[in-house]
């Protein structure tokens, strides 16, 4: 039968540690017990029903040995605190069945104190030469204890976040608290349940209510919202309220998280300690994140939740493995595991996560603060994350928090972007999510170019993130027209005689090329006169590239307009971006974002597949859609038509700079008396010769220049702009 345990929830940490530890100590007295996660229940599957949980508890739960004696507040030395040693003794002369084990557990210890002769809380040294006499004394159900506590690595013992440093929490000894309350829930001399145990006990399970269901003592990190201290109530200051059988409980749940010191093969280093779903602390994803978070947490734990009933071995083989994979790797941080979530690279049958972090609050205080959830489940886009991994792994080792405090302020504070924007698309898998993890990737980029110097240190050598997958395209495409201008500008190419100049190369100093296999980029460390970005007006920075992109034209003699784009913008999306429809702050995030695309295998595949087919976009009925095509203002029909590549009929038209410049400067009226003449100095008769514009438009009108427009397009503005007998014969 399902007995629903509401006193087991995954918030707070010590509830989840009583759901594990009642399928762990249950299993004892029912093998087929099987327990799952109903919302916010743990539900437990088991012959002996609410009743009989509850019977086993009080009468049959004999208490797993919990020691601590290389802590000076373990009760083992002379000089421990009277209320430690007085706990100790208690439990030794135990006459009790349920305390046999722990009775065993305290002589074997005292049996190694005396054979290495320690009578002194001992140092390192000795510390690691009692653990290991003690893994090899301790009776088998002590051994538990020892492995979830701490672990022997090559060079000393480690201690698993989860359970402090070595059992205790700052000034609180786990050991100690856990004795004390055992004595509060069974008599230790008789081995009975105190007279008000099972109450206390029906208030933890399956959360009654209850007068005076909790004491004094002090929880540790397990209960933040019970530890008491300043701010935890109406006064000025609070004592802890917890009940002892949650503190039994939750020292009893832990057991399930056995530390082990692994060998990297990787790695020359010295043995890692491993923990169950444990990785490094990230500040980020949560109400009162900071990258402060990372220096002093100790790390962060994800808990699994599961839907379907699952027996005590199962669980024991997950927690176990703790598998956390992230394309093949372990999960570093909390943003690796929550893209490990959602990527499949964690054990089947886990339905969520529960994150916490060891975060230091309230002073010095460590507390298991609940984070988030995160749902386990398939998030296709989350793949496409695999093209950045190794560029931002680099990313974090040079500007994380941990990292070296040089690294510029910017660059710091754009990898935080980046992993807030990871974090939220593991959660929300959708078009919006990725493109704002790739506008976070492009302001990363945008900060790494202005710290140049920096970035190409011998310390640092952070190389310019470039080839992300074309699917990012498709995928971070939202419909909105900032997008698609920036998909058509940051493809924007041209063949200069054996050169190919890119329009990422007027954004940052780069030495880009490419071979038969792929594009390859490098940082150019004798920059030219082609980057031209700047901070500020996007309409100026876009004159600037178009302006430069002139020069280089005319220097390579080319005789009209070379640049091409494997995307087109639309004279709808253009018309908007005239009026100043469009978010420019946007656009010029996207423009860097998009930069990082791999452009030139687009360029490749299409030039293939246009080769296959054989055919031509010039060879449709150009005008049977006219009607449905946004106008455009007569100045951007004007000035357009002098800056395009041959026309079907192999017509050019030369390129005159000054067009350009005089609407740059926002002189309506000159640029376009200079391009109506150009028009007719190459055999065309436009419907305008003088348009009287001046101002921002104007600006914002030769900056459209540099959007590329498909042939269809420039065939309507000729049909807007010049008599028709000129285009009938076009």
């Amino acid at each position: 039968m399902n007995t629903h345990l509401a006193g087991c929830a995954p918030v707070p940490i010590a509830h989840y540690l009583k759901a594990l530890a009642v399928l762990r100590l249950i299993t004892q007295q029912d093998p087929s017990a099987e327990a799952f996660w109903l919302g916010d229940q743990f539900c437990l599957s088991s012959v002996l029903g609410e009743a009989g949980i509850v019977d086993f508890f009080l009468k049959d739960y004999r208490p797993t040995p919990v020691l601590n004696p290389w802590n000076g507040d373990g009760g083992f030395f002379e000089d421990s605190r009277a209320g430690s040693v007085d706990i100790l003794r208690e439990f030794s002369e135990s006459k009790s069945d349920r305390f046999a084990s722990y009775r065993l557990a305290i002589s074997s210890v005292r049996g190694a104190f005396r054979r290495y002769d320690i009578r002194e809380k001992p140092a390192d040294a000795r510390k690691a030469l009692l653990i290991t006499a003690l893994r090899n004394t301790l009776p088998e159900d002590a051994i538990g204890w020892l492995d979830a506590v701490c672990a022997l690595t090559d060079a000393r013992p480690e201690y698993p976040p989860l359970l402090g440093s070595g059992g205790n929490d700052g000034s609180i000894d786990f050991s100690k608290n856990f004795m004390q309350r055992l004595a509060k829930v069974i008599d230790t001399g008789s081995g009975e349940a105190t007279d008000d145990s099972e109450r206390w006990l029906r208030v933890a399970l399956f959360n009654t209510t209850s007068p005076q269901s909790t004491t004094g003592e002090s929880i540790g990190q397990f209960f933040p919202g019970a530890a008491g201290g300043a701010n935890s109530t109406s006064g000025f200051n609070a004592a802890p309220t917890v009940n002892p059988w949650d503190f039994v409980l939750t020292i009893e749940g832990s057991l399930l998280f056995a530390a082990a010191s692994v060998k990297r093969l990787d790695s020359a280093s010295d043995g890692a300690l491993v923990f169950p779903f444990c990785v490094r602390q990230a500040g980020v994803g949560y109400a009162s994140a900071s990258p402060a978070d990372e220096k002093d947490s100790r790390c962060e734990i994800w808990l699994p939740l599961w839907t379907k009933p699952t027996s005590f071995h199962e669980i024991c083989a997950v927690f176990g493995e703790g598998r956390a994979q992230v394309r093949g790797r372990p999960a570093r941080n909390g943003v690796d595991f929550a893209q490990a979530a959602v990527t499949l690279g964690v054990d089947r049958g886990i339905s969520a996560f529960h994150r916490y972090g060891f975060q230091t609050r309230n002073g010095l205080s460590t507390f298991a603060t609940p984070l988030e959830r995160i749902a386990v489940r398939r998030n296709g886009r989350a793949d496409l994350l695999a093209d950045v991994d190794s560029w931002l792994d680099r990313l974090r080792q040079k500007a994380g928090p941990r990292a070296n405090p040089a690294a510029p302020a910017s660059v710091s504070s754009a990898l935080n972007r980046i992993e807030r924007a990871v974090l939220n698309l593991c959660r929300d898998d959708s078009p919006e999510a990725l493109q704002a993890v790739l506008v976070s990737l492009g302001q990363a980029e945008r900060a790494v170019a202005r710290s140049f110097r920096w970035s190409t240190g011998e310390n640092t050598k952070l190389w310019p993130l470039h080839g992300l997958n074309p699917l990012w395209l498709s995928k971070a495409a939202t419909g909105n027209p900032e997008f698609r201008l920036a998909s058509a500008l940051a493809g924007v190419h041209a063949r200069l005689g054996k050169e190919t100049l890119w329009f990422r190369q007027h954004l940052e100093p780069l030495d880009m090329g490419a071979n038969s296999e792929r594009a390859w980029v490098n940082w150019d460390k004798s920059p030219g006169n082609d980057v031209v970005w700047h901070e500020g007006s996007l309409t100026s920075a876009l004159n600037a590239i178009f302006a430069r992109r002139m020069i280089r034209a005319q220097n390579s003699v080319a005789w009209h307009w070379p640049d091409a784009s494997p995307r087109t913008a639309s004279l709808g999306d253009i018309t908007q971006f005239i009026d100043g429809r469009t978010d420019d702050v946007l656009l010029s995030d996207l423009l860097w974002a998009l930069s990082l695309i791999d452009w030139d295998k687009i360029v490749r595949e299409e030039y293939a597949a246009r080769s296959v087919s054989n055919d031509s976009s010039e060879k449709r009925d150009l005008g049977s859609d006219i009607l449905d095509r946004a106008v455009p203002s007569s100045l951007y029909a004007l000035l357009r038509l002098c800056f395009r590549s041959k026309g079907a009929d192999g017509s050019l038209i030369p390129i005159v700079p000054a067009i350009h410049r005089r609407a740059a400067c926002g002189d309506g009226e000159a640029a376009s008396e200079l391009a109506a003449r150009r028009l007719r100095g190459s055999g065309h008769a436009p419907l305008v010769s003088r348009i009287l514009l001046k101002g921002d438009v104007v600006r914002r009108t030769a900056a459209a220049l540099l959007f590329p427009i498909n042939p269809r397009d420039f065939h309507f503005l000729q049909q807007y702009i010049l008599h028709q007998i000129e285009t009938e014969n076009l």
